[in-house]
């Protein structure tokens, strides 16, 4: 228990010393937008399909 309780501290210290970069990166949706519906596509996708459908797709979401 004890060296979980060290790993989370220092988890803790890393967020809390990079406090800026992660509050934007939690509240903005413009760095969190595209990447999670990029991700969606191509979870979708998986498998399926090669990257000139992923390429269209893509694209012609983003107009």
């Amino acid at each position: 228990a004890s060296a979980e309780a060290s790993a989370l501290k220092g988890f803790a210290k890393g967020i809390n010393q990079d406090y800026q970069a992660v509050n934007q990166a939690v509240i903005s949706t413009i760095s969190n937008g595209q990447v999670n519906r990029l991700k969606t596509i191509k979870r979708n996708m998986y498998g399926r399909a090669g990257f000139e459908l992923l390429r269209k797709i893509v694209l012609s979401k983003s107009r």
